[in-house]
This record gives C-alpha cells, structure tokens and sequence, in this order.
C-alpha cells in the first residue's frame, strides 16, 4: 500500500511540474495560481502543498529544468565553437541570447522567482546554477590563469551580468536597450573589449 501511495505522490508531483512548466512558458510566472494548477491536474488545493511546500519550490523545480535546458543549448553550441577562449565565450552568450529569446517567459521565471530575503536556494538549484557558471569560468582560467580564485568567481558573474543586462534590455525593448537584431553584435564587442581590458 505504502508503494501505491508514493508512485501516486510521485506522478502527482511530475504532473504539477509539467502543468506549471507549460503555464510558466506560455503565460509567465505571474500566471502561475494553486487553484488553476489544482484544477487541471484533478486534485485539491491541498495536495500541491503536500508535495511541494509551497508554489516557490514548485517553480524552483520547474527552473531546475529551465537552467537544465540552457546548459544543453550552451555546450550544444560550445560543441561547434573555436578553441579559441574568448571566442567560447561569444558563442556561449550568443547561445544564452537565443535561449531567452526562444524561451522568454521561462527564461524570466528564472529571475522573477521571489523568495525571503533571508532564505537561500536549495543546493540542488545552486547546483544546477554553478554549471552554467561553469561554462564561463572555464575559458576565463584559460584567458586569465593567474587570477586568485575569488577575483575568478567575481569575473565569472562579471561576465554573466553583463551578457544578461545587454540579452534582458534587448528583449525588453527597453530605452536604454538595443535593437534585438543588434544583440548579438553587442554581446561580441563587449566580450571582446571586456577580456582586453581586464587584461
């Protein structure tokens, strides 16, 4: 009886995650209500919470697979890219541009997602995050092989930044943005001045 009742928690909690991930996709976190998710997956309310404990770790595991997908994206197309460091580098935030902009609302849950200002991620979901820092910091030991190593994690989220300001501007269509063509182009010229500066 015991297994029944786990394979049953088991397949609820897969099909709330599955029904969130389309929501989230289609609609945007914002859109993302227990009582909808409820409603579709044909159960109560209360069942969400007793697999989840609230809607935050429901969307922290629905952004688990979302930085899943990116990493696949980013060293599908590392895959291709020069030896050269600097240019992985470009491809790789090439990569995370295309990413969010086929994967827009998904992409945002990843940074829209609100949590107390005192409660940590899981460290399952900064594991998930630290491999997609770790495209980035691997070419960086490369360009710079004597920085120390917590000047390298700062470089490292340096970098990301910066692609995201430039990649959530864009899309945004922001005022301080640029054309969404010209992302790209940007990403490029500042990967490439940023690595000659700090050097």
């Amino acid at each position: 009886m015991a297994g029944k009742v786990a394979e049953r928690r088991a397949a609820l909690r897969e099909n709330l995650v599955l029904i969130a991930e389309r929501t989230i996709s289609k609609k945007g976190l914002s859109a993302l209500r227990a009582r909808d998710l409820a409603a579709e997956a044909g159960c109560a309310v209360g069942a969400i919470y007793n697999v989840f404990g609230d809607l935050t770790d429901l969307v922290l595991t629905v952004n688990a697979r979302t930085f899943h997908r990116l990493g696949a994206d980013v060293a599908e197309a590392l895959a291709d890219a020069p030896q050269d460091p600097v240019e992985q580098l470009v491809v790789m935030a090439q990569a995370y541009h295309r990413f969010a902009a086929e994967n827009h609302l998904a992409w945002r849950a990843l940074f829209d997602v609100e949590r107390a200002p005192d409660e940590a991620a899981p460290d399952w979901y900064l594991k998930e995050m630290g491999r997609l820092f770790t495209y980035i910091s691997d070419p960086l030991a490369v360009i710079f092989p004597g920085r120390a190593a917590d000047e390298h994690a700062l470089l490292t989220r340096a970098l990301f930044s910066s692609v995201h300001g430039i990649v959530l501007l864009g899309l945004d269509q922001a005022s301080s943005g640029v054309p969404t063509e010209d992302i790209d182009r940007m990403i490029a010229l500042v990967l490439r001045q940023f690595v000659g500066a700090v050097k």
